[in-house]
């Protein structure tokens, strides 16, 4: 089956305003570009495409917010080996309400979902994602990445064959210390997502609601959610002040060394 990327773009960078453009487009580090190899900025989407189209993924969707004309904009440069569609929106009440906007065109496919705000590694996680999908029963699988505080992110708690038990929002206390920041999954489970956010259930929940809330509602109802543990990955949310310069000091440390090398 056919594999697609979505992308989520709604955001309004609350915690990094005022932005002369779109979080989606902060230059984190360095790529070569052009037939001279001339090194050029790299935003933080980009590293989320790229590593989408290590797995063979040649097409996504961005789903962005109306008005950030910029991101279109900016991948109109031939920068990737990839197709890229947009669904525009107005304001949506998170993540799971953006994602379904895409519903009408990728309800029959595969996909692959990652947050354009998170870097992480392996560069080739997605294609690990990929072949677990394909290898097993689950209607969708989660990327798992160890993390240090907790509270900052969703937790995830599995059982011994791999299945996810639960996904908790940014606990207090848990005792897992993985988060999931990237997932694939099945047509079944972007048709619950479609009907859950339409649900009573879903319209009882108080507070936002969170991807990792309809996760965990799939789990409840009987969909099969596994995960790939990435022990020695890495990832950074870009989102908060603190983490955005943790990532660009990590960014020019590492070019640096190559600098260093070569």
């Amino acid at each position: 089956m056919e594999i697609v990327g979505l992308i989520p773009a709604g955001g309004r960078a609350s915690r990094l305003s005022p932005l002369p453009f779109s979080k989606e487009l902060f230059p984190i580090g360095f790529d070569t570009y052009g037939k001279e190899g001339e090194l050029r900025a790299k935003v933080s989407c980009h590293y989320l495409l790229e590593k989408m189209r290590i797995a063979g993924i040649t097409k996504t969707y961005i789903v962005m917010r109306k008005g950030k004309w910029d991101i279109p904009n900016y991948f109109s440069h031939d920068l990737l080996d990839m197709s890229l569609a947009y669904v525009v929106v107005r304001d949506t009440e998170g993540v799971p309400y953006t994602l379904d906007h895409a519903y009408p065109f990728v309800e029959r496919t595969n996909i692959a979902f990652g947050f354009p705000d998170i870097l992480f590694k392996p560069a080739d996680a997605f294609r690990n994602l990929r072949r677990h999908l394909e290898d097993t029963d689950a209607d969708i699988v989660l990327g798992l990445f160890p993390v240090e505080r907790k509270e900052k992110w969703d937790i995830v708690e599995t059982s011994e064959d791999g299945r996810i038990c639960r996904v908790l929002v940014k606990p207090e206390k848990a005792s897992s210390n993985y988060t999931w920041v990237i997932a694939v999954w099945t047509p079944a489970f972007t048709r619950f997502m479609n009907r859950y956010i339409n649900s009573e259930e879903s319209r009882n929940k108080e507070g936002e609601l969170y991807l990792s809330d309809v996760i965990q509602a799939a789990i409840e109802h009987g969909l099969s959610v596994r995960g790939e543990f990435f022990d020695n990955g890495v990832c950074v949310d870009i989102g908060t002040t603190e983490d955005l310069i943790k990532a660009i000091n990590e960014m020019i440390t590492e070019i640096r060394g190559e600098w260093n090398e070569n």
